[in-house]
């Protein structure tokens, strides 16, 4: 197969691994920068260009779209759909994931498990809001934020206030969600490839941290996840219209909890974690629904 992975850097270890498990199957793959492909739409007749050239003959793409080409990533996404070419990602599904707020109304709506979460929107309404979150510590999140960045424990109302304030002179979209003490600064990834979940791992936050991405010195160890856990990251892919997801979740005494969705789940740790071939798996799907 002629495969394409749309991702902004080529030596990231996630693309590598789909490079590297592609070429082990004796497919024929590159890594295009969506960022730097032109677009150009008409009637039955749009295209993609990169450094000037046409790009065609494209049996699937695999996209890799970071939080900061969140917008064009999904557009140039559309534009392989569009000639008919297989995509592990749609670009609807990739916004809906995306946005803290969309996934969570998407999942709340759906019965899935999700922390009590606040939009904050008007400024002006700010102290009746924090009154809602009681009892403290809280926690501050930044809407577009990942990887742990632009995320916030607030002890108390007062330095909720103050980080809120802050915020809204930057005009930063926040939400405000429910600290789940019992978790212990532990959370759950799942990840999921067709339907399937292909790997989980329990991280845990580095000591007097509660961030548990590994990106932020977090550790990971392998887990066995319950039945119930696994019905959760499985039903809030489908949900979402995700063939390829890493659903975060926290295990609290009401059951499991769905931080968020990442659409493109780094494969680093847990590949590095579980020992799979997370990889491999990708390439395999791409097999099965080639057109």
């Amino acid at each position: 197969m002629n495969i394409i992975i749309l991702s902004r850097n080529a030596s990231l270890y996630s693309t590598q691994s789909i490079v590297e498990a592609a070429r082990r199957r004796n497919h024929y793959v590159r890594v295009i920068d969506h960022m730097a492909c032109d677009l150009m739409i008409e009637s039955g007749k749009s295209k993609i260009f990169f450094n000037n050239q046409p790009i065609g003959n494209i049996d699937a793409v695999i996209p890799r779209i970071g939080s900061t080409a969140t917008s064009y990533g999904a557009a140039v996404i559309r534009q392989f759909e569009s000639q008919g070419v297989f995509s592990t990602l749609h670009a609807e599904p990739l916004l809906k994931a995306r946005d803290k707020l969309s996934c969570l109304q998407i999942l709340g709506s759906h019965g899935i498990g999700v922390p009590k979460t606040v939009y904050v929107s008007n400024p002006y309404t700010i102290p009746f809001l924090l009154e809602q979150m009681s009892p403290y510590p809280i926690i501050i999140k930044l809407v577009t934020g990942t990887q742990g960045m632009g995320v916030i424990l607030a002890e108390n109302k007062t330095n909720a206030e103050s980080i809120l304030e802050a915020f809204h002179t930057t005009k930063e979209k926040v939400i405000l969600q429910k600290f789940i003490k019992e978790a212990n600064g532990a959370d759950v990834r799942v990840f999921i490839v067709d339907d399937k979940i292909v790997g989980a791992m329990k991280r845990q936050a580095k000591s007097g941290d509660f961030r548990s991405n590994l990106h932020r010195g977090g550790t990971s160890e392998l887990i066995k996840l319950s039945s119930q856990e696994e019905e959760t990251a499985l039903k809030s892919a489908q949900i979402l219209g995700l063939k390829i997801a890493g659903v975060d979740m926290l295990k609290t005494h009401s059951g499991p909890m769905v931080l968020e969705v990442n659409a493109s789940p780094g494969l680093e740790g847990i590949e590095g974690t579980t020992g799979i071939d997370i990889a491999g798996k990708i390439i395999q799907f791409v097999e099965k629904n080639r057109k």
